[in-house]
């Protein structure tokens, strides 16, 4: 019923046989963008194993052994934390009839939208001392002080793991999801002849064939826990990338800022091996092209009221609580806001996004149209390394970036004044070129893996048709392939927009001075205690990662043919 089989190896499209296998234009264009998306991880490298100052052995009796143990720490939590999530309700959702049901398959990808920092600031403001939560309970009980009664500290490691949980379990929730759609019906009728109840069946057949599936989200999720720098930083926890910044920024220290970097690089690289052992020789096929509707089990009484609570805490506690604060913040504080140079705020965090998601979509859809045109070992390998960026973190592509970018400028500055004396200045580094190109290194990963999808599914007689009328490769990419494949086009494009406008790190360390994003903005005011001086700038980042859900939720609807589990709507 169910067989492994080997995936054969797809053929160049709109190419002649027997043409002489050289590099083109095109092979040649895709191994310079895949070189200089490479810089910034190459650089770091190099600085850290040629140091001009060594201050490894100091870092490593004092602050590291306490960066790796939290960051560990961390790690285990947030995996723990966002496997005890996302694989329940993805069952649920799949397999099980319950109220509310049709609202959660969507619903639970909604806290994505929500950046992690964000959700920092809020419960952060509601839970601390003098917020009202505990201010509640002191008036109900008549407590004096925090001598009285014990309540937990938010700004702690504890507190981060919970909201890092909260904010990145959809990763596995998502992924969790689409491999239980993907499951045939026939091992579930199967179990069922054989006694085995909707548990069972869970934890001895679905669980086990959606296992690569669910590594590779709680790896996605645990890199974007490496990545985070908002929530971190706010809550005070000696993670890794704050290690980064405080020895680039207060100890001044690029080498070493360099060294940490590449140990934490080399720990990303840890958990992609993790991935790809997953999934190694663990590919499965139904062996038959029919679809039915997979089976499902009602749950009625307690049981329906346990799924609907299991599955509506996610979304109230992550989402829909968070920005109904921010929310009625806005409300209330909006004009102190807009005196904040909202706007000037909004374009920048505008101008930096839209171009990068169309530089990244330009590039993408180059490498992947000569990957399409001829598929060798070097640019299948050159495209992998191109998207490896989305892999590391903010931080250590940044301190990447900022060594050659510095080098340059600093060189040339060199030049102009022995020559002509005159001085260049920083020409690149803090620029919003240097941020720009931070923002394609680390984000091109999803405009290539949009093109690919779109690529794959236009037939490869479309190219040779086109090559028969005498059309070049570069026009028919851009009068067939593009307006075929433009709702790909779109979504990858809006995956960059939309993480463009989230991300801090990156942008903290490469800004130039005095520039403020929506992102920078919030991590600043909700620092100094402003929350709803900033609540309309963390709104309107929450409303542009609400479109990318939408997607997300149409694409998973979307992973099983013909329809799925009956009684989709609870």
């Amino acid at each position: 019923m169910v067989a492994r089989v080997d995936r054969p190896e797809r053929r160049a499209v709109g190419l002649g046989r027997g043409r002489p296998a050289i590099f083109n234009g095109w092979q040649l264009g895709a191994l310079a963008v895949a070189a200089l998306v490479c810089v910034p991880a190459l650089s770091v490298l190099w600085l850290a194993l040629n140091p001009s100052e060594d201050i490894w052995p100091h870092l490593a009796q004092t602050v590291l052994p306490t960066y790796l143990a939290t960051t560990a720490l961390l790690i285990l939590g947030v995996g723990v934390g966002t496997l005890a999530i996302g694989v329940p309700t993805a069952w649920l959702v799949t397999m099980c009839r319950f109220p509310g049901r049709g609202l959660f398959q969507w619903a639970l990808l909604v806290p994505l939208a929500m950046p992690g920092y964000i959700v920092a600031y809020v419960y952060t403001d509601l839970l601390e001392f003098a917020g009202p939560v505990q201010g509640l309970l002191r008036d109900l009980f008549g407590w004096s002080s925090s001598r009285d009664y014990w309540f937990p500290e938010i700004r702690s490691t504890g507190g981060a793991i919970a909201v890092l949980t909260l904010t990145l379990y959809p990763y596995v929730y998502l992924l969790a999801r689409a491999a239980f759609l993907e499951q045939a019906v026939g091992l579930f009728e199967a179990s069922r002849t054989l006694g085995q109840g909707a548990w069972l069946s869970f934890w001895r057949i679905a669980l086990p064939m959606a296992r690569p599936a669910i590594v590779v989200g709680v790896v996605l999720a645990l890199m974007e826990t490496l990545n985070d720098y908002g929530t971190v930083d706010f809550f005070a926890v000696h993670s890794f990338t704050i290690g980064i910044v405080n020895v680039w920024t207060n100890m001044n220290s690029t080498t070493g800022a360099a060294q940490m970097a590449s140990l934490l690089l080399a720990i990303v690289l840890g958990l992609i091996w993790l991935e790809r052992s997953a999934r190694r020789h663990r590919r499965f096929h139904t062996t038959t092209m029919r679809r039915r509707d997979l089976p499902s089990y009602r749950l009625a009484g307690s049981g329906g009221l346990i799924a609907t609570l299991a599955c509506g805490a996610p979304i109230l506690i992550g989402f829909v609580l968070p920005a109904a604060v921010l929310a009625d913040y806005a409300l209330d504080h909006y004009g102190a806001t807009l005196d904040r140079n909202y706007l000037d705020y909004l374009w920048h965090s505008l101008e930096l996004s839209v171009l990068a998601a169309i530089i990244a979509m330009a590039l993408a859809l180059f490498l992947g149209y000569a990957l399409r045109l001829r598929r060798g070992l070097v640019l299948r390998a050159a495209t992998g390394v191109a998207g490896v960026g989305y892999a590391i973190p903010g931080a250590v592509l940044a301190v990447g970036l900022i060594i050659p970018l510095a080098a340059f400028d600093n060189r040339l500055d060199a030049l102009m004044r022995d020559w002509f004396g005159v001085s260049t200045g920083l020409l690149l580094s803090g620029t919003i070129l240097a941020v720009t190109f931070g923002y394609v290194a680390r984000f091109l990963a999803l405009a290539l893996g949009a093109v690919e999808a779109g690529l794959g599914r236009i037939p490869g007689n479309l190219d040779d048709a086109a090559r028969s009328l005498g059309a070049a490769p570069g026009a028919t990419l851009r009068r067939i392939h593009v307006p075929l494949m433009r709702g790909s086009v779109l979504t990858g494009a809006v995956l960059v927009f939309v993480d463009g406008m989230k991300e801090l790190p990156m942008t903290v360390l490469l800004r130039p001075f005095n520039f403020e994003t929506l992102a920078t903005f919030v991590h600043q005011y909700a620092s100094d205690e402003l929350l709803a001086e900033c609540a309309l700038a963390a709104l309107t980042i929450v409303a542009a990662g609400i479109l990318p859900v939408v997607l997300l939720s149409h694409a998973i609807a979307r992973v099983r043919p013909g329809g799925v589990a009956s009684g989709a709507g609870g």
